[in-house]
């Protein structure tokens, strides 16, 4: 019997064939897309569902993608020729929420502004806010080792998930993690598995480390400076005072421009970088005083609202760069982080690599933590040789500045020739090696992440 009528005889209708589901499983939202076209999609409703396809993938030597809302942006949950694609979307309970003990229970395929929405009635919050988060799923921002707005004062999701619930390649079911507080047993296979990227396990189920509702005003900063250069040393300056904002976002001249072109807004300055900042908390309005005054020493034109409309207004300028990108063309999204005093530098190489290569790449940071998305922008579905040797040079940069190649999107299939460069030789072969304990015959995501070239 073929993989498909076993599947087909085992799960029924949870199994897609569809053309066109089956071409959008070939890519994300990194406009990149697997060569060929999967075997079929799962679409898994309950753990069981999981643990059947895996044991027919076992037994049947059938590679499997997992795959929630495919908004990655590395290439990871793109599945191509002969694969199995093992959706989780459908997986979307909240299976228990516990104020007292600040966690919940949930299933993979939840979305996060879903979450904190049904959170928010109990008091309580899910601190991870990618910029996706009306569209990426928790299983997705596990998956991917997901940052986002809020990482410099609340911390990436590594820092907010207690335990996770994973299928292995053959089917078995594991309990990683705890629910209390503290936990030392034995290694911490819960945070191997976050940032993972599908190449260990099937994550059916994740134990959320919660937040009490913060009180207070939020004030939001909008301080726009006469490069990009000068923005970044303010937000280096404001990481020096010891003030802790919740969110600052950078954006440079190029992608600001871009935003407010998409969103039909009046044309900023030429030149003008902006910074996005808010504070929260009791010392909400202090801070942003303490903030405001910072930005402007460092040649910032700021100003200061306390009204929760109007900073979420500002905000979503910075959370619409991905819609702007797109109408620019194909980007390459890329993901580097830099010490935070670093970034100055760091931008200083991004406008060199640009004079270098005849590129403009619009960049926005996640200035609180150091982490720069740089956007390189083609035409069509290839990747230009020049646009990867610019790339590459932007990788290298960020590396020799004490950073990493990836700070929340990922390696997938896009950066996995570099891997070895950041991690060294021993370092790259031992990880391959605990993936093989995982799934001793390399069915899980195959080709992502540890692959040995492009």
């Amino acid at each position: 019997m073929s993989v498909l009528a076993q599947l087909t005889a085992a799960l029924g209708d949870l199994v897609d064939t569809r053309a066109a589901a089956l071409e959008e499983a070939r890519a994300d939202r990194s406009g990149h897309a697997a060569e060929g076209r999967p075997l079929a999609i799962v679409h898994a409703e309950t753990v069981a569902h999981v643990q059947e396809t895996m044991r027919i993938a076992t037994a049947t030597r059938t590679p499997v993608v997992v795959r929630g809302a495919g908004t990655g942006l590395a290439g990871a949950a793109n599945a191509g020729e002969g694969e199995i694609v093992l959706s989780t979307a459908r997986m979307t309970a909240v299976l228990e929420v516990r104020p007292d003990d600040l966690l919940a229970v949930v299933e993979p395929g939840i979305l996060n502004a879903d979450l904190n929405r049904l959170l928010a009635e109990h008091g309580v919050w899910w601190a991870p806010d990618p910029a996706s988060r009306e569209i990426s799923t928790v299983g997705g921002n596990i998956a991917t080792g997901a940052g986002g707005l809020l990482c410099a004062k609340y911390g990436v999701v590594r820092d907010a998930v207690l335990g996770v619930d994973l299928v292995l390649a053959d089917g078995r079911l594991l309990h990683l993690g705890h629910r209390s507080v503290k936990g030392v047993t034995g290694l911490d296979l819960t945070s191997l598995v976050i940032g993972s990227e599908g190449t260990l396990g099937v994550v059916v189920g994740a134990t959320l480390k919660l937040r009490r509702r913060v009180v207070g005003t939020v004030c939001t900063i909008a301080a726009t400076f006469p490069d990009v250069r000068s923005a970044a040393t303010a937000s280096a300056a404001v990481t020096a005072s010891g003030v802790q904002p919740a969110i600052m976002e950078l954006m440079d001249a190029a992608s600001l421009a871009a935003v407010h072109t998409v969103l039909d807004l009046p044309a900023p300055t030429p030149g003008a970088a902006q910074l996005t900042i808010q504070t929260d908390g009791p010392a909400s309005e202090t801070e942003a005083d303490a903030i405001a005054e910072i930005l402007r020493v460092h040649q910032g034109t700021v100003a200061v609202t306390h009204d929760p409309v109007e900073g979420e207004r500002l905000l979503a300028i910075r959370r619409s760069m991905h819609q702007a990108m797109a109408s620019l063309g194909t980007a390459l999204i890329e993901d580097v982080s830099v010490p935070r005093s670093a970034m100055p530098a760091m931008f200083d190489e991004i406008a060199r690599i640009e004079r270098q290569y005849g590129l403009t790449i619009p960049t926005v940071a996640h200035a609180g933590d150091g982490n720069l998305h740089p956007n390189f922008l083609f035409a069509g579905a290839e990747t230009p040789a020049h646009v990867w040797q610019a790339a590459d040079d932007l990788f290298r940069a960020a590396i020799a500045l004490g950073g990493t190649l990836t700070g929340e999107h990922g390696i997938g299939t896009l950066k996995r020739r570099w891997l070895a460069d950041e991690l060294g030789d021993d370092q790259w072969e031992l990880q391959r090696q605990i993936a093989r304990v995982f799934d001793p015959l390399g069915i899980l995501n195959p080709g992502k992440v540890f692959a040995p070239d492009a």
